[in-house]
């Protein structure tokens, strides 16, 4: 019997292959093969809506193929990757099979979460069919964000610049970061004072710090007010109040799922969010150890919101846990993690994990490149830890009392390590320990050695970083797990954003304005409570608790209603006004406007004033104009007007031209000796284009002659043509033909 499995990424063909029969066939989607066209949004509402799909470029052979091959076959599995978007591979290639076949085939959908033999086995043994519902969701958000995509931006194009887009989700995470970014520009610090006081107790000092005067919590604005206080302060007598002895225990944090493993990945190993699930594909397809011809997958599914694990799993590392730690690292039943509103197909996951916790970082990490051992490490890392047992500590709360003031120092001592021996977390390596003397007593007199008033100033929320953000998406209820790295790669690939030094976005002027137009025209898809809504309506329409066609349509109706506004709103293309009198009029500010070349200061007295310059939005939001420094003349004169001509750099490299620019246009260029073959007139002069060089017609556009290659200066010897064009192989050898398409002469050397 013939079998065909097929998958999305060829990576693990091999993985599979070793441990499947000869009579399985193994070939490969390589990603999606199917999507709605470029050039038209391919939906239509009707009685229902319709979807039109077209095989991505490049992929009618490899369609072509497996429909070969599953005629050929018996029984066909169809396993891409266990989410929304591997179910909707499964169903275009599934759909295609049935397409091209005659006869009735076999066609089973298999899911597994891990590429183990167990697992695979497993999957082929419990076939299902494909889940439509899911098939629904996907198509539901394909088509809204198709929907946001071709029917906003076109307006951008008109009201701000050509080039622009919108997306319904990015456009809402790039709101979060403009409205930080505007935060920050408001914010005003506020100054504030702490006091510590250094207190000694027989040969040792405790430093504590003033918390409360009288009932009050102390609450000091100035350095007036403080240094009232230290005077204060120096007057009282103090002894201990109080000692609170406890003990506290903090708990492992649970396995990786794939926000948080992309967060950890950010700020331990400095991946960015799409290296970090770059490396987990490769880790869940499979990598060679030992034997370069099998490899071996090593993590289970990246793309997963859950937290649960298998009892399998479970039995594995606590086998693990016995042979290598004593019993009290080993808690007296497995933990299990808990997370809120998850429903049946998102449990159908796992959360990140090795999965054989015996191949330790130490056994691979010699098989692995750096980045891969270095992610395998922190997965395998914190997968054990969050099955050991908390660590302790033990917390000592002393209350020192002199007066109406009341001063207060908290000791913590680590008494048992716990998972602590395995894995910290940040804030776990941020923790301090403080240890306190131990022959401390209550009612003790101290005495005040020194008292140390010091200034502090509220901070501005910090930018985010790729970590920060995916942390606030999911907060918000914003994206999945298989859209975190697609939401931020666009957010990074356009125009909108730039990362700072620390590697923090940086919303340009031309995202702040974009941001601003979108939610004054279309507060909805601006909206991260809306966009959310949206989201659990998706799980719903997979959950088959809400049709798609449903959600489509009351979204259609809300979304035409703010698009129609939004075209008919008056006003001509978006420039900010800033408060920046120009230097060149007097007379009117500066506008933001928005060029092919980018952003820039232009007068708003233009055309009467054509003052233009480049500028800097400084931390607290002014800005700074950036005067270029004029470029040097040269000894030429201009043939035209006599000026001094100098060099300018363009759009496609530099040139010369005249310096009375704008009243002379006169621009220097290389003159060939002969006059245009064709129009027998103009010039044949050199041009440079985004493909770089060519020779034209001085008499363009009435005159289109051009030609692409070098010339040589000769004339053609078989139709007088005045000159022959110059090609090189890569082999070295030269080529001379002559220009006029009427003559067939060619020689080479």
């Amino acid at each position: 019997m013939k079998k065909l499995l097929i998958v999305e990424s060829p990576a693990k063909i091999k993985t599979l292959a070793k441990f499947l029969g000869n009579e399985f066939r193994i070939m490969s989607t390589m990603g999606h093969v199917k999507d709605l066209p470029t050039k038209r949004t391919g939906i239509t509402i009707n009685g229902s809506i319709d979807i039109e799909y077209v095989p991505l470029e490049g992929k009618d052979s490899v369609i072509a193929d497996i429909c070969k091959e599953a005629r050929n076959s018996d029984v066909i599995y169809l396993a891409p990757d266990p989410d929304r978007e591997g179910e909707i591979i499964a169903w275009h290639i599934g759909e295609a099979i049935k397409s091209a076949s005659k006869k009735k085939l076999h066609i089973y959908r298999i899911a597994f979460n891990e590429i183990t033999k167990p697992a695979v086995l497993n999957a082929i043994e419990h076939v299902s069919d494909i889940d439509l519902e899911r098939v629904a969701a996907q198509q539901a958000r394909r088509i809204l964000d198709r929907w946001v995509g071709y029917e906003v931006s076109p307006i951008l194009w008109k009201k701000v610049g050509s080039g622009l887009s919108a997306g319904r989700v990015q456009s809402v995470a790039l709101r979060m970061i403009c409205d930080r970014e505007q935060a920050i520009r408001e914010f005003k610090p506020e100054e504030y004072w702490t006091i510590n006081g250094d207190f000694a107790h027989n040969k040792n000092i405790v430093t504590a710090e003033l918390t409360h005067i009288g009932t009050k919590k102390a609450e000091i604005a100035t350095e007036k007010s403080a240094t009232a206080l230290v005077d204060a302060l120096k007057k009282e007598s103090f002894a201990i109040d109080s000692i609170t002895d406890k003990t506290r225990k903090k708990n492992p944090m649970p396995p990786f799922m794939t926000s948080t493993l992309q967060q950890a990945a950010y700020n331990r190993l400095g991946f960015s969010v799409k290296k970090t699930m770059q490396v987990a594909q490769q880790l869940y397809e499979g990598l060679p150890l030992d034997d370069p011809k099998n490899p071996v997958a090593l993590i289970t599914y990246m793309r997963t919101d859950s937290l649960r694990i298998s009892d399998t799993a479970l039995g594995q590392v606590r086998d693990y846990l016995q042979k290598t730690f004593s019993k009290d690292y080993i808690p007296s039943k497995a933990v299990v993690y808990a997370q809120k509103g998850k429903n049946k197909t998102q449990d159908a996951h796992e959360a990140i994990r090795p999965i054989d916790v015996n191949l330790s970082p130490e056994k691979v990490r010699d098989y692995l490149d750096r980045d891969s051992a270095r992610l395998y490490e922190l997965i395998w890392l914190r997968f054990v830890a969050s099955q050991m047992s908390p660590a302790e500590y033990a917390q000592r709360q002393v209350v020192i009392i002199g007066g109406k003031y009341t001063f207060k120092v908290t000791g913590s001592t680590l008494i048992f390590d716990g998972f602590l021996k395995v894995y910290q977390a940040d804030e776990d390596e941020k923790e301090q320990i403080h240890i306190l003397p131990a022959d401390l007593q209550a009612k003790d007199p101290l005495n005040l050695k020194k008292i140390h008033p010091k200034q502090h100033f509220t901070q501005a929320p910090p930018r985010f970083t790729e970590a920060s953000l995916v942390k606030n998406l999911e907060k918000e209820g914003i994206g999945r797990p298989s859209t975190y790295a697609s939401i931020l790669n666009t957010i990074r690939a356009r125009s909108y954003t730039t990362l700072d030094d620390k590697k923090r976005f940086v919303p340009t002027e031309l995202g702040m304005t974009v941001t601003t137009l979108l939610v004054k025209n279309l507060p909805h898809i601006m909206d991260a409570k809306f966009t959310a809504l949206m989201e659990e309506d998706l799980d719903k329409i997979e959950n088959g608790d809400l049709q798609r066609d449903t959600l489509l349509r009351e979204f259609y109706t809300a979304f035409q209603d703010d698009l129609a506004k939004f075209r008919g709103s008056e006003g001509g293309k978006e420039a900010i006004k800033t408060d920046v009198l120009c230097p060149s009029c007097k007379q009117h500010n500066l506008l933001i406007r928005f060029g092919k070349a980018g952003e820039f200061l232009g007068c708003a007295g233009y055309p009467e004033c054509s003052f233009t310059s480049n500028f800097k939005r400084q931390e607290d939001g002014t800005i700074e104009l950036i005067t270029a420094e004029p470029t040097p003349l040269l000894d030429e004169k201009c043939p035209n007007c006599g000026k001094p001509l100098r060099k300018l750099k363009g759009k496609f490299g530099d040139f010369i031209a005249c310096s009375g620019y704008p009243e002379c246009t006169y621009i220097k260029r290389t003159v060939a000796n002969f006059k245009c073959p064709l129009c027998k007139t103009g010039e044949v002069v050199e041009r440079v284009w985004r493909g770089g060089k060519f020779w034209g017609c001085s008499n363009y556009p009435k005159c289109k002659f051009a030609v692409f290659d070098k010339i040589e200066e000769t004339p053609c010897p078989q139709c007088k043509w005045p000159f022959l064009t110059v090609k090189t192989s890569k082999d070295g050898e030269v080529t001379h033909k002559c220009a006029n398409k009427e003559c067939n002469y060619t020689t080479s050397n």
